[in-house]
């Protein structure tokens, strides 16, 4: 752990590397959508045709609706069944206005596919395509030559949107996975930062505990044997005085060492915060839970118990996060070279050769600290059991 890291500190809160790129796109669309509204509003004010005030009346509401409406579906990826179908209305009275009008199915059909659904939005398309089409024929009656001479070039400009629009859901379907595979990496990132962290600063606290245990505790026990050894009725003042001050600081020492163990172990025994762990979990997940322990319990090192509790802790975290388990049991066995830490559950399991966050890898990692080992047993189905077994 680096030694300008304060135990303290959190991870860093990581920054989302997508948003500039979606700002991006956004800015663009709403330039092109601008462009092409503009295009056509110049091509229709300067024919001179009757129609030509209803035309531009039409475009500028169309750019109205957008600037107050339809550019905030766009923004948040809303359904806009409604707003489709007003744009839609005023665009088939434009184009009865107006031929030019038309040209805002450049503009219209990408936002349809915006807005829609593949279906409905290939629907709409083809709807808008029709429209000038069906409202020439409303305004000047039905055309056999003409339908045969514009006929063509509706149905291909129909058939390149629906191509345009299935090519761009289909950009923006990768653009979406591809965000939440960086939502997903970056978060990913920030539980490696906080497991690290969480790690050292547990990793640091057992060691200045083990330091204060093995050096300054064991030495101030070993001065108050002396002391008595030299004196054992203290009748010498100087002596009495040096045995009262020996154990007030080995009082102090065995005080920074209960300070410096995890806060589940302040409280009492390995045994007692296990157990407490067992019965929390099953308070939050619904499942019964049973706790037992095998073997003689006995003092273990600060370093040893801080891994058994993490352990225990991490494996009933997951079974209630995860496992959907009816049924936990927690084993704590003492035996003579070792001890064993056994959580099993009987929820949905899962393929431990796969990877499934970071959990596992920390209890590895910390058990790895002590010399000790973790064995995980599941399969999909078939509910789960995490070992751990560490030398003591």
């Amino acid at each position: 752990m680096p030694a300008d890291v304060p135990l303290d500190e959190p991870p860093r809160r990581m920054t989302t590397a997508g948003a500039p790129r979606r700002l991006m796109d956004e800015v663009l669309w709403d330039v092109f959508f601008a462009v092409v509204a503009l295009g056509v509003a110049t091509a229709v004010a300067v024919q001179d045709a009757p129609g030509r005030v209803a035309g531009l009346a039409s475009i500028a509401a169309i750019a109205l609706l957008y600037a107050a409406w339809g550019r905030r579906l766009v923004r948040k990826q809303r359904q806009g069944i409604g707003y489709a179908v007003t744009v839609l209305a005023v665009f088939a009275s434009g184009a009865a206005a107006s031929d030019m009008v038309s040209y805002l199915l450049f503009g219209l059909c990408p936002m349809l596919f915006m807005l829609l659904d593949l279906r409905p939005a290939l629907v709409a398309v083809v709807v808008a395509n029709l429209t000038p089409l069906a409202v020439g024929f409303a305004a000047n009656g039905f055309d056999a030559g003409y339908l045969l001479h514009v006929g063509p070039v509706f149905v291909m400009t129909a058939g390149a949107a629906a191509w345009l629009g299935v090519w761009i859901n289909r950009v923006v379907r990768q653009s979406t996975e591809r965000a939440e595979l960086i939502a997903e990496l970056e978060r990913s990132r920030a539980e490696v930062a906080r497991l690290s962290h969480e790690a050292g600063v547990a990793a640091e606290r057992a060691r200045l505990a083990g330091e204060i245990h093995d050096t300054l505790a064991q030495g101030f026990t070993s001065i108050i044997t002396l002391l008595q050894a030299a004196d054992p009725a203290l009748a010498d003042e100087r002596l009495a005085l040096a045995v009262r001050t020996a154990r007030e600081n080995l009082a102090e020492s065995r005080a920074l060492v209960a300070a410096l163990a995890p806060p589940a172990l302040g409280d009492g025994s390995l045994l007692d915060a296990v157990r407490r762990q067992a019965a929390r979990a099953a308070e939050d997940s619904g499942a019964s839970s049973s706790f037992r322990t095998t073997g003689e319990a006995r003092p273990l090192p600060t370093a040893v118990e801080v891994v058994l509790l993490r352990a225990a802790q991490e494996a009933l975290t997951n079974v209630r996060r995860h496992a959907a388990a009816s049924d936990v049991s927690v084993l704590l066995a003492y035996e003579a070279e070792k001890v064993r830490l056994v959580v099993r559950d009987d929820g949905r399991g899962f393929d431990p050769g796969r990877r499934h966050g970071f959990g596992l890898d920390g209890m590895r990692a910390r058990a790895g600290q002590v010399g000790g080992t973790l064995t995980v047993r599941s399969e999909p189905g078939a509910g789960a059991t995490i070992e751990l077994e560490v030398p003591a």
